[in-house]
């Protein structure tokens, strides 16, 4: 059985998110603060986090990082705070994605769901491949390792997929809303932060000028393509 992790100080939210979750087959805790949340996220052996920005003791944003640190799970920010500045902070802090309140509790599940799915599936490998080299970078799916001109370079989960999939479909142009339905497994609602950040975290780690990239090339007003 999967567990699961909220980090909530509001009760009445954290005990909707147990229920449906709990009711749907997974296995969940709850911490009320952020430095109860940290310290049981990093011992706890748990699957994914849910995790609110807005914490008494450590904030949300900390939490987020420092599990980053050490685990590579999902990290689920919900969030009541509007702010794009916040959502590209929590995402580029290593969280995977944002949920905002309020929320349908059938649509936090779906997301949770989806995500569990997608990191299940990327865990075991999708392609027969083992090495895919466009340019100067190179993947081998069987150890997840990714290199930039021979160097590697450290990718997480959403991070390696989204290169992956780009890479095995070089030259196709994706708008964002697609590449949230693929990498996300759920349809794209709202602005797609998620998918900015991400792609602008892989042009740090695999591109010589993040700037001006060579690999992941914007499309004005299309999406995304990989460029071998």
């Amino acid at each position: 059985m999967s567990k699961i992790l909220i980090i909530e100080d509001d009760s009445s939210i954290a005990a909707i998110e147990h229920d449906y979750l709990e009711i749907n087959g997974f296995e969940v805790q709850i911490a009320a603060d952020g430095t109860a949340g940290l310290e049981r996220g990093l011992n706890g052996g748990f699957d994914l986090v849910l995790l609110d920005l807005m914490l008494p003791g450590i904030d949300g944003f900390t939490v987020c990082r420092r599990l980053r640190e050490k685990l590579d799970i999902p990290i689920l920010m919900v969030t009541a705070r509007q702010e794009d500045i916040d959502k590209i902070r929590g995402l580029g802090l290593g969280a995977d994605d944002y949920i905002e309140k309020p929320f349908s509790p059938s649509v936090l599940v779906a997301r949770v769901k989806a995500h569990f799915s997608r990191y299940s599936r990327l865990t075991k490998s999708e392609t027969p491949s083992t090495q895919i080299r466009l340019g100067g970078i190179s993947v081998n799916t069987d150890t997840h390792r990714v290199f930039a001109d021979d160097h590697e370079v450290e990718l997480k989960n959403k991070e390696y997929e989204l290169l992956l999939f780009l890479m095995l479909n070089v030259d196709v142009v994706f708008s964002r809303e697609t590449l949230y339905e693929r990498i996300w497994g759920m349809d794209a609602i709202g602005d797609n932060a998620t998918v900015a950040v991400h792609i602008n975290r892989i042009r740090e780690k695999i591109e010589n000028d993040p700037s001006n990239p060579r690999y992941i090339q914007t499309i004005w007003g299309a999406g995304y393509r990989f460029k071998a």
